[in-house]
């Protein structure tokens, strides 16, 4: 193989890797969207004889499915919310203020922030019957908080640290307090990090299965992410049809909130450039 040749190679086979890759991805959801539309969907991708939507009405009808779309919401939004506000409470002092361990403080946060979930999923299931929080909504949102802590200290202490102080101080001069000056303030410019934390925590809790199968037991408590199991039968049967359904609609909160938070998030980067100079 000539200079030429080789030079050919390495630049077709980077494209020919990624489109392998692409295709891998591409093909199952396809699968999806073609099986959420035909009423005799199977395992194989194949196109519908007739294009209907009685599987999205099926699984948008069904009061299961949508006690557990409200569930998940309430779950995901509630984690999501306290983590903003509590992170950035914990954040401002280690951002603002000197303090004698605040390196093996954040180290130990750092750490925390790689830990994984089913490392503790013992001992915490354990502490959850002995404080009666076995199969309850409310337990489940309380250890989605406690693990997404450490992630969104960290995140929200280092897009605080690029906020100037001055306005902050400014912002006492003319009375203002500290937590006045954290809303009006800081918070504002801060809008980057604080979606960017709002999204993972909400996208970690709202696909996570592992922790709701662990902590709940009643299907009645069950959200969204727990509910794939009614489309799969004894003997290998599965509606194939309202299992793809569910998966597109199940998708969507994810994709509105990514959406919806891109214009909050180019304001946060218009604030801090406007503060240069």
């Amino acid at each position: 193989m000539n200079a030429k040749q080789r030079k050919i190679v390495y630049r077709v086979l980077p494209y020919a890797i990624l489109t392998f890759i692409g295709i891998c991805f591409v093909l199952p959801l396809l699968w999806v969207i073609v099986a959420s539309i035909d009423s005799n969907a199977m395992q194989t991708l194949k196109l519908p004889h007739r294009v209907t939507a009685d599987n999205y009405i099926e699984v948008i009808t069904s009061r299961e499915n949508q006690r557990a779309f409200l569930i998940g919401l309430l779950m995901s939004l509630g984690q999501a919310v306290l983590v903003v506000v509590l992170a950035l409470l914990a954040a401002y002092p280690l951002s603002r203020y000197q303090m004698k361990y605040k390196k093996p403080f954040m180290l130990t946060v750092l750490f925390m922030t790689s830990l994984p979930i089913t490392a503790v999923m013992v001992p915490v299931y354990q502490l959850f019957l002995t404080l009666n929080l076995y199969d309850q909504i409310y337990g489940v949102i309380l250890f989605y908080v406690a693990s997404s802590m450490p992630y969104g200290i960290w995140m929200l202490k280092n897009f605080m640290d690029s906020v100037p102080q001055d306005l902050e101080e400014a912002a006492w001069v003319d009375g203002a307090s500290v937590f006045t000056g954290i809303r009006k303030v800081i918070a504002p410019l801060m809008i980057p990090g604080i979606c960017t934390v709002a999204i993972f925590t909400f996208s970690g809790s709202w696909g996570n299965f592992f922790v709701p199968y662990i902590l709940l037991q009643t299907p009645e408590n069950f959200p969204a992410s727990l509910k794939l199991y009614q489309f799969f039968g004894q003997y290998g049967m599965v509606e194939y049809g309202n299992l793809a359904a569910f998966s597109i609609l199940y998708a969507v909160p994810s994709v509105v909130l990514y959406i919806l938070s891109q214009r909050f998030m180019s304001k946060g980067f218009g604030l801090q450039g406007g503060t240069k100079g």
